[in-house]
């Protein structure tokens, strides 16, 4: 006999495509916002604002959720539990279309939570409804929830170089510009700075203007293998900024990333002060 519902929708694939195809996607929230990531080489980049960087990790959990084979038998197919899900057209918690070469693969809809890190999905051309892993906020519906907070970090600098002090590798020693040792500990606490910066998001419009005419706290001019960037850090009201030379829009950061930057003591780092 001829297979109806769930056990016929069982046979199509909720994706009959590979995650490695896709070069563009469309994310869409239950409040109309929607944003779109496009790939660029190896990278998925944020259009909507000024192709920034977009976390890899974030768009490959969600690729990879969407086109796993493991996707366990329909759990409905009925038009009442499109709605009763969240997974019909007009009723939805994330609308995602996956393209490649501006040709849609695949629109899916994803609704309710059935339990911990599990998700109700329709492929929109298909009747059944599906679970699998992942969650609604794990796919933002604006492009700065997208945004790679690690793209600021410097993770092999060569040379540093401040309002008060400079420093500059000589294999694996490091050297002040007065050519002394700097505080071991105090040359940790930078490293690691750099190491671990994370953008907290980007400054609004208005925030925007008001920085570009602000003086920077601190500039740091780093070199690295990859190149040399220059960091200025700000502060507006109760908030803290960051803006790199490598990109366009100034971005926020944490207090605690800020000050670990700030509180560097110069005496210290130059080795004009004994370590103690």
């Amino acid at each position: 006999p001829r297979l109806t519902g769930p056990a016929q929708d069982a046979l199509e694939p909720l994706a009959a495509f590979a995650s490695a195809s896709i070069d563009e996607i469309y994310v869409g929230d239950e409040y109309d916002n929607e944003t779109m990531l496009r790939k660029t080489g190896d990278r998925w980049t944020l259009p909507e604002l000024e192709n920034l960087p977009a976390d890899n990790a974030m768009v490959d959990r969600l690729l990879a959720a969407i086109t796993s084979s493991d996707t366990d038998w329909p759990i409905a197919d009925s038009t009442a539990a499109r709605q009763r899900f969240q997974v019909a057209s007009y009723y939805y918690q994330r609308r995602i279309r996956l393209l490649e070469n501006y040709a849609v693969l695949g629109s899916y809809f994803l609704g309710t939570s059935p339990g911990f890190r599990k998700i109700h999905i329709r492929n929109e051309s298909q009747d059944a409804i599906y679970s699998i892993a992942f969650n609604a906020f794990d796919a933002p519906g604006h492009s700065g929830g997208w945004l790679d907070r690690k793209l600021l970090q410097v993770r092999t600098p060569l040379r540093i170089t401040a309002d008060t002090y400079s420093l500059h590798r000589q294999g694996s020693d490091w050297q002040s510009g007065i050519g002394l040792r700097p505080d071991e500990r105090e040359l940790e606490a930078l490293l690691t700075s750099l190491r671990s910066l994370q953008v907290d998001g980007i400054a609004n419009p208005d925030q925007q203007r008001d920085l570009a005419e602000a003086e920077a706290a601190l500039v740091l001019e780093v070199e690295s293998l990859t190149g040399t960037v220059t960091l200025e850090l700000f502060t507006l009201g109760d908030r803290y900024f960051i803006h790199s030379s490598e990109y366009p829009l100034t971005f926020t950061i944490s207090a605690y990333d800020y000050e670990r930057l700030l509180s560097i003591d110069f005496r210290l780092i130059s080795g004009e002060l004994p370590s103690g």
